[in-house]
């Protein structure tokens, strides 16, 4: 099938579909419309584009995308394909739906289920749609105290958070954490979990954010525009640095002797072995569709410990102009895509 760009004409509501979903179909065969690129480069190049609607493998699940979330991963691909074969491609990681069809197998699951999730990182993309299918196992049942964006937008960023800090770190109470970029999407999951671990919090951030920071349990705010985070005698068990670069060997000197440097960004060339000499362990880390981690965080959501910060909605329609405002860097929270 070849697909047709779309980017002013979306489909129109089926009410047979389930849950409202925009289906249709040419020649028998079922479609949808995705956010679609063809080459790498600006926001520009996203597309809404009708494709195939795929279906369940075996020990997947095909889900109607209410809301998919944004995280800068999605910018990086979308211009460099950084992890990914080169372009076409749908991007797009996290997932918040309702099944609408299991594959062989599948025993966790039925249809009707509201689900959320993230797909397999990288090579899992394509949540950016109507529809997508992904492992049963990198979903868990939707917390029923929330709505789907606000469901969507935790899966990456609170996976990432989570095997951060108490899968990597083994954060606990008592102990004290520097969370670097503590307003951005991964941060502010970071603090809420450090702080209902018994974490004492220390959170960067422009001076504008520290109050929202204040909001999520920080203990300190520290401003990276007017203060060094080196310049204290504070030492810290555990540090998340999401920035990457000079950020993560300059984070090694402010670790006490045993602590652990969790950054999300290759660091600079000398990190290593600044932190063998500061007797001090750092790792970078790659988030992994994980079902302990999904069910983890929606407990926490449950119990009114975690929730995620939705600073901007769009329609699957307008996701380049989400894209361009993600970009920008200034994002509190997150930036979620809307589907139905």
């Amino acid at each position: 099938m070849t697909s047709t760009d779309t980017p002013e004409n979306p489909a129109s509501p089926n009410p047979a579909a389930p849950d409202g979903a925009q289906d249709s179909a040419r020649d028998g065969a079922p479609v949808m419309l995705a956010l679609h690129q063809t080459a790498l480069g600006g926001p520009d190049v996203l597309r809404l584009t009708e494709l195939p609607r795929p279906r369940p493998g075996l020990g997947e699940i095909l889900v109607a995308v209410h809301a998919a979330g944004l995280n800068p991963t999605d910018f990086k691909h979308r211009a460099l394909s950084i992890f990914l074969p080169p372009p076409p491609l749908t991007l797009g990681w996290d997932v918040s739906g309702t099944v609408v069809e299991t594959g062989f197998g599948v025993t966790l699951f039925q249809p009707g289920d509201e689900v959320f999730g993230m797909l397999p990182y990288p090579y899992g993309a394509g949540s950016h749609a109507e529809y997508v299918t992904g492992p049963t196992r990198a979903f868990a049942a939707k917390p029923a105290g929330i709505d789907h964006v606000e469901a969507a937008a935790l899966p990456l960023a609170a996976l990432t958070a989570w095997q951060a800090l108490v899968d990597t770190a083994d954060l606990r109470a008592g102990q004290r954490v520097l969370i670097h970029a503590a307003a951005g999407g991964v941060g502010h999951l970071a603090v809420q979990i450090a702080k209902e671990r018994g974490a004492h919090v220390t959170g960067t951030a422009s001076a504008p954010k520290h109050g929202f920071l204040r909001e999520l349990g920080a203990d300190v705010c520290v401003d990276h525009n007017a203060e060094d985070f080196t310049d204290t005698e504070e030492r810290y068990d555990v540090v998340l640095d999401a920035l990457g670069g000079e950020t993560a060997t300059r984070s090694v000197s402010v670790l006490r002797p045993g602590g652990v440097l969790v950054s999300l960004l290759a660091g600079a060339d000398d990190t290593q072995a600044a932190a063998e000499k500061a007797q001090v362990r750092a790792v970078s880390l790659l988030v992994e569709h994980d079902q302990a981690g999904m069910r983890a965080i929606a407990e926490l959501v449950d119990r009114g410990k975690l929730r995620a910060h939705v600073s901007g909605t769009f329609p699957l329609a307008e996701g380049a102009r989400a894209h361009a405002q993600g970009e920008t860097g200034r994002t509190t929270g997150k930036l979620v895509i809307t589907v139905r």
